[in-house]
């Protein structure tokens, strides 16, 4: 089972008004390309989420269900990702001072992935979910009602002026 941590500089609450909105599944979830409908009762147990993965033209139609919600603590979502397979994605957040520390767990459940060796598939979701968490912090930490200080986004942009990188 791959696992992700990252602190935040937001609350809890900021991190699952994010997840309550389905619209933005694409912005932070590495791999979803589009959304094409979001359950009338998203983000309740047994709602769906109906998006597309990969690059176009080659995308594929698919969804996720929500299978617990828990807010501000707990959301654990059963993604389809056919031909791949199905993994169980558990997100839990918990406080931290001023801000909060997210958790991601995923494990492949059904169809080819969960043959794959686990070592093997961890190294691949190691490096998806570290982005997944970064992108999510982004935009709690940019939809923050008060952002407890200097965003991650903001710490980001001034180390790349101390080490010289432009972003322009």
């Amino acid at each position: 089972m791959s696992r992700n941590v990252r602190v935040l500089r937001c609350s809890p609450e900021d991190v699952f008004r994010v997840l309550a909105d389905g619209w933005l599944y694409p912005s932070w979830v590495v791999g979803a390309s589009r959304m094409r409908d979001v359950g009338e009762n998203w983000p309740e147990a047994g709602s769906e989420l109906h998006h597309s993965f990969g690059v176009w033209p080659m995308l594929i139609d698919d969804k996720t269900v929500v299978e617990a919600y828990d807010p501000p603590r707990r959301m654990v979502m059963r993604a389809r990702g056919w031909p791949i397979g199905e993994a169980r994605v558990t997100l839990d957040v918990k406080r931290r001072g001023n801000g909060c520390v997210v958790r991601i767990q995923e494990e492949a459940v059904a169809g080819p992935g969960r043959y794959i060796p686990q070592a093997l598939l961890d190294i691949g979701l190691h490096g998806r979910n570290d982005e997944t968490l970064h992108r999510l912090a982004y935009l709690a930490e940019g939809m923050a009602v008060r952002p407890a200080g200097e965003s991650t986004a903001e710490e980001e942009l001034g180390q790349d002026a101390e080490d010289g990188v432009s972003n322009t």
